[in-house]
């Protein structure tokens, strides 16, 4: 860059655009998810430079990454602003975009203020970028205050292997915690009708099995899943909010999972809700996941668990799966892109099961006359499944082991389900989760698991539309 074009930059932001800002900086500190996908939205505007992209994602907590972000964004040029508003809604942080663009009652004044930079973690964690010592010394903002962000504890310092480094280098923020949107009654009654039913309260029963510590004698190949406990909490916390009863049980062995499984089939509770949820969350190989033995549950079984035939309760009711497991040994480098326009290939498959006749079946719940035929069901419908990872693909590294935000499936879809529930149907959220797992790539410089990718996937038998209709509950 020359000298005239970043003396252009240093003249920096528009006033107005400094002061929306600054007024929200504590809460863009707090709520801001600064992720690959908005430095790249950012670097794609000449917003940020390589470099500075590279010290954003060195910082090693949420607050902190934020923290930067907003030092460097006053500082470059006029279209930063805007820039960063349309890399909020790219996204989905359309709360901020909103907080930032609607006209304020009166501007608080402008405080000069010496912003010291935090203190770098010590050398000798390799795996992990380190600022220049440049910048650890203090920059003072004649016109743009920000909060210093909140010393947190430190931990006792002990040495790190380089694949903890990287692990801790990688997606260390915290989950996105945006309060579940809710539906509108408009919204509600004009798709009722036309989708599952889905108004009882709680919408239904939730079981989250995660797998994170492995015996070491029994299964010695299968490592912590270090972050699998951030997963489960933000699997409780969404569907608590979408008005599931949640259970969570972690580190079962494979006979401990279908008892647990075999239990919350059988439970009476099923027949009062419209649906329920089950999500899993281990190492796995193509149609199972391993229990903390080293044993295998055949994924096959989960599902035929909650057929038509082995849980009644719950026929004509979506049954919705969540997998996080790997499902073979392959690792996703990616490809380059070729020039010319963006062009998607995500597979459709659509199955369409045709009407056959066959014999009896004694355990339809539908009953008609005496004198006439019940109504008849496939062995399994009403089914879908999200899985973290296509079909002998191996979770690459840097997408599975984020110890403070989880893995990349359940963040993305963790974040769909808060912003998108509220008007948007099951299926769709999931492919809006492909999407946003098809475009991040892992940061792991000077490592095989820099720039791998991801791709997961959905299958599903639904019937109808379903749609959670979140916080909605229907006036009798």
């Amino acid at each position: 860059m020359n000298v005239r074009w970043s003396k252009m930059l240093e003249c920096g932001m528009l006033e107005r655009d400094r002061r929306a800002l600054r007024r929200r900086s504590n809460i863009l500190i707090k709520q801001l998810v600064v992720d690959e996908l908005l430095i790249q939205s950012l670097q794609a505007d000449d917003i940020l430079t390589e470099s500075m992209a590279e010290s954003i994602m060195a910082e090693q907590t949420s607050q902190k990454r934020s923290w930067r972000l907003l030092l460097f964004l006053p500082k470059r040029g006029p279209r930063a602003f805007s820039s960063f508003c349309s890399a909020l809604r790219e996204t989905e942080q359309q709360h901020l975009y909103d907080l930032l663009t609607q006209s304020p009652e009166k501007d608080g004044k402008d405080t000069p203020v010496e912003i010291i930079q935090p203190e770098e973690e010590p050398e000798g964690n390799t795996g992990r970028l380190v600022m220049p010592t440049t910048e650890k010394k203090r920059e003072r903002c004649v016109d743009y205050s920000l909060p210093l962000p909140t010393q947190e504890e430190i931990a006792a310092k002990r040495a790190r292997t380089h694949a903890e480094s990287m692990e801790f280098s990688l997606d260390a923020d915290s989950p996105i915690n945006t309060p579940v949107l809710p539906c509108t009654p408009d919204f509600y009654l004009s798709h009722c009708h036309q989708s599952y039913k889905m108004n009882s309260s709680p919408r239904g029963l939730a079981l989250v099995i995660s797998n994170v510590t492995f015996d070491p004698c029994a299964a010695p190949d299968l490592d912590p899943r270090k972050g699998g406990e951030v997963d489960d909490e933000v699997l409780r916390k969404v569907f608590t909010e979408l008005d599931y009863l949640v259970t969570v049980h972690r580190d079962l062995t494979a006979q401990g999972m279908r008892s647990c499984i075999e239990n919350f089939c059988r439970r009476p509770d099923h027949r009062t809700v419209d649906s329920c949820v089950v999500c899993l969350l281990s190492h796995g190989v193509d149609g199972a996941i391993y229990g903390t033995d080293g044993q295998l549950l055949q994924l096959d079984w989960v599902f035929k668990s909650f057929d038509n035939a082995h849980c009644p309760l719950l026929q004509n009711k979506p049954k919705i799966f969540f997998i996080q497991a790997c499902r073979g040994e392959e690792m996703d480098c990616g490809v380059e892109q070729i020039d010319g326009p963006a062009r998607t290939c995500s597979p459709c498959c659509e199955q369409l099961d045709a009407g056959r006749e066959g014999q009896g079946d004694a355990h339809s719940r539908q009953r008609g006359d005496m004198g006439r035929p019940r109504i008849k069901l496939p062995q399994r419908s009403d089914m879908i499944c999200g899985f973290a990872s296509l079909k002998g693909q191996r979770i690459c590294t840097a997408a599975m082991r984020n110890t403070k935000r989880g893995s990349w499936f359940i963040q993305e879809l963790n974040t769909t389900l808060r912003l998108q529930a509220r008007d948007t149907h099951l299926a769709d959220i999931m492919v809006q989760v492909n999407r946003r797992i098809k475009e991040r790539e892992g940061y792991a410089p000077g490592t095989a698991h820099h720039r791998c990718k991801e791709m997961s996937e959905f299958t599903s038998s639904l019937c109808k539309d379903l749609y959670l209709f979140p916080k909605y509950q229907p006036q009798y």
